[in-house]
């Protein structure tokens, strides 16, 4: 009797001493504990407005030196935003393509248009909902003209400039022929820049994205038929596929980036990145400044 009360003393000694080893691993290196974690796909949320690309690739680049990783899912539910953003991420995910073997596929929920569709286009495959909204191939740039209103409320902005389209886009006035001609010019450039991703993501010719190019947008099954999306299924189809391009099978483990929680200390004492407060309250669009933006963004 005395025996076994001493081997079951040691037994839950040692159960003790690996539980807490377990523990420390996990305080140490996270969610991938070497040895104990399972191959998995790493899903990567686009959500909202894209305003940023700061979290998107910090999450990527942390997932691209995680070795259980087999393959990558990004999940897009968003309408686009930023030109700029939107290229930073589509760039992040070609770089991803070139230099890694692991699958990348793209599934689009509700909406994935116009930048929320840009972002798409480097993945191995697209997939979206019959009933999603996607396509919004096109720029937009707009803002407003409160002439009337300042000439209203007697208020004139003198203006001091080194040259005469430097304060282009002033919403204290209205445009200029030329102005209007030049920023036209610049949506044109930028669009174009659209095209050729298209072309080159979906392997299509010119002339066929440019009549798909004029900020329209489709329903997934509309978009499947114009050759824009690869097949139509849920993020759970997506996830089966990545699972099994990467050999895990269907069903596959995932991961997802994880939000540290923003308490409010954080909040007073405003030591808070931009990034995080973002992902916390959501990002506010630029369609309100003043200040004209070039967008990838529907409507």
């Amino acid at each position: 009797m005395q025996s076994r009360n001493g081997a079951l003393g040691i037994f839950l000694i040692l159960l003790l001493f690996a539980s807490g080893a377990i523990l420390s691993a996990r305080l140490l290196f996270g969610d991938r504990v070497p040895g104990l974690t399972h191959d998995r796909v790493a899903v990567l949320p686009i959500t909202g407005i894209i305003e940023s690309e700061r979290q998107f690739v910090k999450d990527l680049d942390s997932f691209r030196e995680d070795p259980s990783v087999k393959a990558f899912v990004v999940e897009i539910r968003s309408p686009g935003g930023g030109v700029g953003a939107s290229q930073a991420i589509h760039g992040e995910l070609e770089r991803l393509r070139r230099e890694d073997e692991r699958p990348v596929i793209a599934w689009i929920g509700d909406v994935g248009a116009s930048g929320g569709y840009y972002v798409a286009l480097p993945a191995d495959s697209i997939f979206a909902l019959p009933g999603s909204i996607t396509g919004s191939i096109g720029v937009i740039m707009q803002f407003p003209n409160a002439e009337e209103l300042f000439r209203k409320v007697g208020v004139e902005l003198e203006v001091v400039k080194s040259g005469r389209l430097k304060d282009i886009g002033s919403p204290v006035r209205e445009l200029t022929e030329q102005e209007r001609m030049v920023l036209q010019e610049l949506v044109d450039d930028v669009w174009n820049q659209f095209v050729e991703a298209v072309m080159q993501g979906r392997d299509l010719d010119r002339p066929r994205v440019e009549d798909l190019a004029d900020g329209r947008i489709f329903s997934g099954e509309r978009a499947l038929d114009m050759g824009l999306i690869d097949r139509l299924g849920t993020l759970q189809d997506a996830l089966d596929t990545a699972g099994e391009m990467a050999g895990l099978g269907p069903h596959p483990r995932t991961i997802r980036p994880t939000r540290q929680r923003i308490g409010l200390l954080d909040l007073l004492l405003g030591g808070i990145e931009e990034s995080r407060l973002a992902s916390w309250i959501g990002p506010v669009s630029a369609g309100t400044a003043s200040t004209p933006r070039l967008r990838y963004e529907w409507p």
